[in-house]
């Protein structure tokens, strides 16, 4: 095993080459930050622990993206073009947003700390800061959130069971490999909602997406034949040129 010291403006990181995935609930986190190598260093991080994780790179774009989904966290920068993050945060805080926020700046006085605190901030890192100890304060963020989050999804006759992670339809168990397993946690999570090849391939295998491989179609196809065959209604449906959709209908177009 060998070390590497990476370092970019705000952020030291010491990553181990043999890198090892803790087995964390599937939390979602929203990293806004208008850097963009930061930006995709803590999405890559993040990724790497455990977390499903989308990225804005301004205020307004993050404003959108929480009044449209649900997050568990927050990663906040506080300079960013069109809407910085204390004015975000005051937004989301007058909207009722219970979600814990984690401001990283560069500002170190008390004073920035007392108020981004006060204006309702659960933490506050200051960069340069080191990736452990984000992962840390993520988690302590988190903690509460994680113990109440759902662990058992349903839809039809398929029953997932994330925490035991064990799958069952028609009350019969079906054996999955982790891959699959992880594939289909993340194709129930978001049931009805049509996923890309792009989205699959960087939540589950963890990497900027080429467009080239065909890792997501075989286990895709792998998936269909487990879950699928012998069974109604048919669940995972493909959408032709846009990507893949779990739901109890004969809805889209099936290979």
């Amino acid at each position: 095993m060998f070390t590497v010291i990476i370092e970019l403006p705000g952020i030291r990181k010491m990553h181990r080459s043999s890198c090892y995935c803790r087995e964390v609930p599937y939390l979602r986190i929203l990293v806004v930050e208008d850097a963009r190598d930061m930006n995709r260093l803590i999405e890559k991080t993040l990724k790497r622990d455990g977390y499903s994780v989308d990225c804005c790179f301004d205020g307004e774009e993050a404003l959108t993206c929480l009044l449209g989904a649900e997050y568990d966290a927050v990663l906040l920068d506080v300079m960013m073009p069109k809407l910085d993050g204390y004015s975000l945060l005051g937004q989301l805080r007058d909207k009722n947003f219970e979600t814990p926020v984690l401001l990283l700046t560069a500002r170190d006085a008390v004073a920035d700390r007392v108020k981004g605190l006060d204006m309702g901030a659960d933490d506050y890192l200051v960069k340069p800061f080191a990736f452990d100890e984000l992962l840390a304060r993520i988690r302590a963020m988190t903690r509460k959130r994680a113990g109440n989050r759902k662990n058992q999804f349903s839809l039809a006759d398929l029953t997932v069971d994330i925490e035991r992670r064990r799958v069952f339809r028609d009350g019969k168990e079906i054996t999955l490999i982790p891959k699959e397993f992880s594939l289909l946690e993340y194709l129930i999570r978001h049931q009805g909602i049509v996923l890309s090849r792009e989205q699959m391939e960087n939540q589950i295998w963890n990497y900027e997406f080429s467009g080239s491989s065909n890792n997501i179609d075989v286990y895709i196809s792998r998936l269909r034949k487990k879950i699928d065959a012998g069974y109604k209604p048919r669940l995972l449906h493909t959408i032709r040129g846009v990507g893949w959709v779990l739901r109890a209908d004969d809805a889209g177009e099936l290979p």
